[in-house]
């Protein structure tokens, strides 16, 4: 079996001992939410199951997330991003027990699954998505769009206009066609030196 690291929400890394130990106690199943409600539906399911005492079968409750930086009113701040919004990973053992009070907590819409069943993912999928969640450069959000008209606010170039060519979003940034000498000149600029007209 391939080893899952498995990591909360608030990305500190479980030790390897504690996923293998853990790994070998269930399976993976990713349950639906109202989107926006994760965070109080994995409160509720925490609760749930130490009150119905079944932590002996449902092990992590993950709401995938990510760091990124937005850019807002000329300012750069960071946010954590819902990678799936409406959706929570879940390892558990399943059994009609935990099935039950996992299925009827309240904010929990359903299991995603073929048919009736509950269908658990594969380790490569949580694989990917742990690594995806984990990378280190944040992300930023872009609130531009290709072919966009947007005025140059900061720089050599204040006060010109052009149209976005192409979005960088690993180093939040825009190629911006502005003309010049009756030329459409590409012109490289950070997010916070254009702004939407």
């Amino acid at each position: 079996m391939s080893e899952v690291k498995s990591l909360p929400t608030n990305h500190t890394p479980i030790p390897a001992e504690t996923v293998k130990a853990v790994q070998n106690r269930g399976k993976w199943y990713v349950i639906h939410s109202q989107t926006g409600h994760e965070s109080r539906v994995k409160a509720a399911l925490e609760q749930r199951i130490k009150s119905l005492g079944v932590v002996d079968k449902i092990f992590n409750i993950i709401i995938p997330t990510r760091d990124i930086i937005v850019v807002k009113k000329g300012k750069k701040t960071k946010q954590t991003e819902r990678v799936f919004p409406g959706y929570i990973l879940i390892q558990m053992t399943l059994d009609d027990e935990s099935w039950l009070v996992v299925r009827t907590t309240e904010g929990v819409t359903g299991f995603i699954g073929a048919g009736l069943k509950p269908t658990p993912i594969s380790d490569k999928e949580v694989q990917a998505i742990m690594k995806f969640v984990t990378q280190e450069q944040p992300k930023f959000k872009a609130k531009f769009s290709t072919g966009e008209a947007v005025k140059i606010i900061q720089g050599p170039f204040t006060d010109f206009l052009g149209t976005i060519e192409a979005i960088d979003d690993q180093k939040g940034k825009v190629r911006v066609l502005v003309s010049i000498f009756d030329r459409e000149t590409p012109v490289e600029l950070d997010f916070l030196q254009v702004a939407k007209l």
